[in-house]
């Protein structure tokens, strides 16, 4: 919490051009500050008044903390109300305020996101190891070659061993045949890799964190549609600016209307919030979730693993 008052005021105040050079805000400086802090030396002050439209035009104003003035400012007096607000240090674990709308934009209110879920620390090698393991896993591994006892043919010796002028063989259906065995080829197995679960959570909070730092995440009262025409979604999506890719992510079940809404639409896909992952997020660029769903995956991210 900060305090402003116009360097115009101190040389009139403290009778000085030595001032510090700080940044400039705008913040209102009542008069009973004004007489708590100075007292009769505002009385004092010789010199015609200017104009405060000249002196807000000609001089810029000055930051005091109630830290800087150890403790000359009561706390009471001081305001509460920041007009410029900081730019965010992301990666700080702070809960974040973000506000609430629906499908028509109309003003739900606000909700505080958890810091220790949406606002962690960016590690891309921790995103590339989930990547790679949800790809992995993913993997159907069905694929599958004959090996010489189960390619179908003869067992019988093709030719005898000498006296043909050719080379020996003791069956057709070798790998150097057409039609033949295939070595050292590819059998149905699992692709998937190991990861721990710590790394796997860990790496959902750092994509949640960064669509929350890039402003591309929303916060939806609801997912409810009036109706199961897609025009609907498709005019709601033209509305936003920058918006190629969008991902629906509800709490429970996703309702039929919305099901039918979204199935024509290549660039619109639905979740529930159980199955929210890494790699949909990055296939993305807009994230849209619903309370229930932000609700159900802090939920998710706060219980303990079970070993």
């Amino acid at each position: 919490m900060a305090l402003l008052i116009s360097r115009w005021f101190f040389l009139r105040c403290l009778g000085s051009s030595d001032y510090p050079r700080v940044s400039s805000q705008s913040f209102r400086f009542s008069n009973a500050l004004c007489s708590h802090v100075f007292g009769d030396r505002l009385s004092s002050t010789s010199g015609k008044d200017e104009s405060p439209v000249l002196a807000s035009r000609r001089l810029s104003t000055s930051i005091l903390t109630p830290e800087s003035s150890e403790g000359a400012f009561p706390s009471d007096l001081l305001s509460k109300n920041r007009i410029v607000t900081p730019e965010r240090t992301i990666g700080l674990c702070q809960d974040l305020v973000i506000p609430v709308t629906n499908f028509h934009n109309e003003d739900k209110g606000l909700m505080v996101l958890a810091g220790d879920v949406f606002d962690v620390p960016i590690r891309k090698d921790i995103v590339h190891r989930v990547v790679r393991w949800q790809l992995a896993k993913r993997q159907q591994g069905t694929h599958s070659t004959k090996t010489i006892s189960e390619v179908s043919g003869t067992g019988r010796k093709p030719w005898r061993q000498k006296g043909t002028g050719r080379a020996r063989h003791g069956t057709l259906r070798g790998p150097q045949f057409r039609g033949g065995a295939t070595m050292h080829g590819p059998k149905p197995r699992s692709h998937a890799i190991k990861l721990n679960k710590k790394v796997r959570r860990l790496g959902l909070k750092i994509a949640l964190s960064a669509r929350a730092a890039e402003g591309k995440l929303m916060v939806f009262e609801d997912l409810e549609v009036p109706t199961h025409k897609t025009k609907n979604i498709v005019n709601y999506v033209e509305q936003m600016e920058d918006k190629k890719k969008l991902l629906l992510v509800d709490g429970g079940p996703i309702s039929e209307k919305l099901k039918l809404a979204t199935q024509n639409i290549h660039y619109v896909n639905v979740l529930p919030s159980i199955g929210l992952n890494v790699y949909s997020i990055l296939l993305h660029d807009t994230l849209v979730m619903s309370r229930d769903a932000i609700n159900k995956i802090v939920e998710r991210m706060h219980t303990p693993i079970n070993r």
